[in-house]
């Protein structure tokens, strides 16, 4: 079984969904791409986050909107 790329914990950042392992927001990495930041530029600023991390983060995004939209 793969391990959940997302964590959701009371006890860390008040339940925020967050990167597994991590205290880093998903919502930061969001808001990097919306302002036309690259996934490169989110790393360099969030180094406790993986690159694999991020990309099957935006897969799974991807499958649920493709499967919302059948």
């Amino acid at each position: 079984m793969e391990k959940p790329v997302i964590s959701c914990n009371p006890e860390v950042m008040g339940g925020t969904a967050v990167f597994a392992g991590t205290r880093v927001p998903v919502q930061t990495l969001l808001d990097y791409l919306e302002a036309g930041d690259s996934i490169d530029e989110f790393l360099a600023g969030f180094p406790g986050v993986a690159r694999e991390q991020v990309i099957r983060f935006l897969e799974e995004a991807k499958d649920r909107m493709v499967a919302a939209a059948s």
